[in-house]
């Protein structure tokens, strides 16, 4: 989620840092960069009772090699050559209790094929519009110091995503999957006395569509990070395992419709995040940056993506 803070003037206190850098971070990570990604839902870190954080992130991506199923090709479906997509991002958090706090994300996604080359399914070469808007509780249930002064927390979130933008979500270059989403997600953070911290998720997506049979799916990460005065750092890996669905290609995607069948297929993936917050100016303005690239995948784009955002916090 997002935060804050003038630490190279005022040395103000570690937590707020992190509140702030890790909700950055988290906005970055959460924001989907088409309709055949999904993130873990939350981080480890905690807003303090009635803070509000207001935050807009920009991010960029491109490919030009897709798995079809899960051989890797050095095309795109129809060969549209290489495609890319901007999307602006709105991040609102507020904490209802220093063990409780509640997010709402809504994205603004372009995507294009940079060929000119139509789609075959919406006949256009760019789409762009409002995405997804997405509400979420998060909640502590575990926060324990240990012996040598390490601390041990779970926590979990539950929410929705729901499709607002009126887009079309069949076709190659479809900015959403168009369904809405029932999500839960529970969080293993350990964090030692020198700030560094291990952070473990599982999450379960549930996806209706009246028009396709989106398939649910199961997302993990595997985070390791660190944060002093100056700086928050993590990398994560994070995995998406779709519970059904075909294959590109397959005679079942065929006869399903070809293109017009893209958001039911099979979407697994594997991902590296790393992703970096600086404090800028007191208690209130922070910036970010984060590189993500696919490692492996199935029914899913070899890509790569950069990401800047800036953060605004009050008390």
């Amino acid at each position: 989620m997002s935060t804050q803070t003038d630490y190279l003037t005022n040395l103000i206190l570690y937590d707020n840092m992190i509140t702030i850098s890790k909700k950055m971070i988290w906005i970055l990570c959460f924001v989907s960069f088409s309709s055949l990604s999904a993130q873990t839902l939350l981080n480890g870190f905690f807003p303090k009772k009635k803070e509000l954080t207001i935050a807009s992130s920009y991010s960029y991506k491109s490919f030009d090699n897709f798995y079809r199923g899960e051989s890797l090709t050095k095309s795109n479906p129809m060969n549209m050559g290489r495609i890319s997509s901007s999307i602006v991002s709105i991040y609102g958090e507020y904490g209802v209790s220093d063990w409780l706090s509640t997010t709402v994300t809504i994205p603004y996604v372009s995507t294009k094929n940079e060929l000119g080359t139509l789609d075959p399914v919406l006949g256009v070469s760019q789409v762009e519009g409002v995405q997804d808007l997405s509400f979420f509780l998060k909640a502590k249930v575990f926060d324990k110091k240990l012996s040598n002064t390490s601390k041990l927390s779970l926590g979990g979130a539950t929410g929705i995503t729901l499709p607002v933008g009126g887009y079309e979500e069949a076709g190659i270059l479809s900015i959403g999957n168009g369904a809405t989403a029932y999500e839960g997600c529970g969080f293993l953070q350990y964090k030692t006395s020198s700030n560094l911290f291990i952070e473990l998720q599982a999450a379960y997506s549930l996806r209706n569509n009246s028009d396709f049979e989106i398939p649910n799916a199961m997302v993990y990460s595997a985070k390791l990070g660190y944060y002093n005065k100056w700086f928050y750092t993590h990398a994560k890996i994070g995995v998406q395992n779709s519970l059904s669905g075909f294959d590109i290609g397959s005679q079942e995607f065929i006869d399903a419709g070809g293109p017009n069948a893209l958001p039911e297929t099979e979407v697994d993936y594997t991902n590296l995040y790393l992703d970096v917050y600086i404090p800028v100016y007191k208690q209130n303005f922070g910036v970010s940056s984060g590189y993500t690239v696919n490692m492996t995948g199935r029914n899913y784009n070899r890509a790569s993506s950069i990401s800047l955002g800036l953060v605004y916090k009050v008390n």
